[in-house]
Formats: C-alpha cells, sequence, structure tokens
C-alpha cells in the first residue's frame, strides 16, 4: 500500500474523520492540523474524547485532580476545537485512569454506534500501545480497533517518526514525560500510511489550539519557549495496521 508523504499544501483527502482519543489534548498533539485542513476542505471531523482528563494535573497547586480540573478542561477543549473548527464532539464521560476498568462491550458498542451514524472514511486513534503505553491510550486505541472492523472504515494508528523523536529527546527526557514503560513506538516516514508535516497558516492554527489548553501545556511552552513547541507540533503521522496485514 502506498504511504502518503504530504504537505499543507496537498494534505490527503481522508474524507469523513472520526477522531476517538482518551483525554482533551490527545486529539490536538496528534492530529489537530489533519483535522483543520479537512475542516476547510468542507468535511465532516468528528472527535470523541473517553474522559475529562480530571486526574491530568502539570500543577496540582493551581489545578487540583478532581471536578474542578474536569470542568477546566471540559471548557479548554470545546475553546481548542473551536479554533480548529471542529463542530462535532463526543464525551464518553469515563473517568480519567479508569478506562482500562470500563465494561469493554459497552465501550465498544458506544463507539460502534458511532461508526455506523458517522460512517467515517478515516478512523484516527492511538496504536496498540498507546503510543505513551498510558492504560487509558490502549484501551481506546483496543476499543477503537475492535469498534471499526469490519465496517469499511480505514483505521490509522498514531505515531512519530525517529527524526521527531530525536528533537524531542533533545528537549526533554521522553520516557519521563510520556510515562512510557519502554521506548516509544515509532515509524520511518515511509513506513507511515499518513504523514504530514505542518508549516505556515496550519501550523498557527494548531498552535492556537494548543494554547487554548493552558492546563496542559502551559508548563512545557514555559519550559521550551514558543519556537521549539511549534516543532513538536509539526509532525502529524499515522500508521495503518493493513499496511501489516
Amino acid at each position: 500500500m502506498q504511504t502518503v508523504v504530504v504537505h499543507p499544501d496537498s494534505l490527503p483527502d481522508l474524507g469523513t474523520i472520526l477522531s476517538v482519543w482518551a483525554h482533551p489534548d490527545d486529539e490536538s498533539y496528534c492530529c489537530a492540523g489533519l483535522m483543520a485542513a479537512a475542516v476547510k476542505a468542507g468535511r465532516r471531523v468528528v472527535c470523541v474524547t473517553a474522559t475529562r482528563g480530571e486526574q491530568g494535573s502539570t500543577d496540582p497547586n493551581r489545578w487540583p485532580p478532581g471536578p474542578e480540573l474536569a470542568q477546566v478542561r471540559t471548557g479548554e477543549l470545546a475553546a481548542c476545537l473551536s479554533t480548529v473548527g471542529v463542530t462535532e464532539h463526543v464525551w464518553l464521560d469515563y473517568p480519567d485512569g479508569g478506562c482500562d476498568g470500563v465494561a469493554e462491550f459497552e465501550a465498544v458498542a458506544r463507539l460502534r454506534e458511532l461508526v455506523e451514524t458517522v460512517r467515517p472514511d478515516t478512523v484516527l486513534t492511538f496504536g496498540p500501545d498507546g503510543g505513551t503505553f498510558h492504560p487509558d491510550h490502549i484501551a481506546v486505541s483496543r476499543w477503537t480497533t475492535e469498534a471499526v472492523a469490519g465496517s469499511g472504515s480505514r483505521l490509522h494508528y498514531t505515531t512519530h517518526t525517529p527524526q521527531w523523536q530525536a528533537i524531542a529527546s533533545a528537549q526533554f527526557d521522553v520516557l519521563d514525560v510520556m510515562m512510557a514503560e519502554g521506548v516509544p513506538t515509532t515509524h520511518d516516514r515511509d513506513a507511515c500510511s499518513i504523514y504530514t508535516v505542518l508549516d505556515g497558516d496550519l501550523l498557527d492554527q494548531k498552535y492556537r489550539a494548543m494554547l487554548c489548553q493552558e492546563s496542559q501545556v502551559g508548563p512545557m511552552l514555559a519550559a521550551m519557549g514558543p519556537e521549539r513547541f511549534r516543532d513538536l507540533l509539526a509532525e502529524e503521522a499515522f500508521w495503518s495496521p493493513d499496511q501489516q496485514a
């Protein structure tokens, strides 16, 4: 299967997109540029978030974990998606940090109903290792994979290239920041089903969307500075299990 290697002036037509993630900000890091480009092209984009991220505090004094943080992150994601142009969003409202304990059949059934209703051409989500080995990410990948099976939709798992990881490693300890229990999975560019390097207006739009999620990106942005942070946002890469069948 031919790999699609694209830049913002020639982004792939992914048709209708269903984008399924675990926490507010996952969608933005992984595919805000692709979603924004699809919206601009007149395509339908539906985003799904499994939890409200109530345990994901980067500063417990300013944003203590719990219901108030859930409310903060709910508002942040709404502003972020508005910046990207996505108007259809679904909360699954599962507990942050508790997705692995959710009844599998229930989560899969809810996502399968969405697949049947939306009829996406493209489904974007985490790979089997969750990208960061986070249990919530892994559960969402598992649910989505089962929900999409037999639907005719093309499934793509988020990844990064070794070149991106080298850049990231120069900025911070990837294993600590990503909560990985091993080395994060990477794919060479030629092994990706979608490979995009954002620049210009599209990268600006993604950067603005990320700034909406201050509770998550604030400390990283302060430590790295805008230019290095933007460098990390530029790559959006996915691989398809269909290529390895």
